[in-house]
């Protein structure tokens, strides 16, 4: 899985053109996934990242909480785009990423783990659906994260 974490002040996303979930402050995750991602120790390890990740500010203005130290949600997204490679020519192929009927199940999977295990509130976008996402960034602060730590 390949993850772009952006912290967030909230978020609102419409599905298909009809409002399906919003968030405040917490971590918005736009989720990549590929052939294999769906083993539990992918999702794991991804997971206690998501949740872990010390980029909110503490008293002394410095980045050293989570959203579980704040209670803060975490909202996941599916993105197939993120598994696209532009090296060639002005189209890029998305062939990394995993088949829809694939991405789908490990989608699913993931966000029902997310919701058993991150310990905070868990909200999701809509697989394969248009999605528009209403997002206020926070920081800015944007993070990668790939669960083959190519970066």
């Amino acid at each position: 899985m390949r993850i772009v974490i952006q912290r967030v002040s909230s978020v609102n996303l419409t599905a298909d053109g009809v409002p399906y979930d919003q968030m405040g402050a917490g971590i918005l995750a736009m989720v990549g996934i590929q052939s294999g991602d769906g083993d539990e120790k992918v999702m794991r390890y991804l997971l206690d990242k998501l949740v872990q990740m010390r980029i909110f500010e503490d008293e002394n203005g410095k980045m050293n909480l989570s959203i579980k130290d704040l209670g803060l949600g975490l909202f996941l997204v599916s993105n197939f785009t993120l598994y696209g490679d532009c090296r060639h020519g002005r189209r890029p192929s998305y062939s990394s990423g995993a088949p829809v009927d694939e991405a789908s199940g490990i989608y699913e999977t993931f966000l029902s783990y997310a919701k058993a295990n991150a310990g905070v509130e868990v909200h999701s976008g809509l697989f394969q659906a248009e999605m528009e996402i209403d997002v206020h960034l926070s920081g800015p602060v944007t993070l990668l994260l790939d669960s083959d730590k190519v970066f």
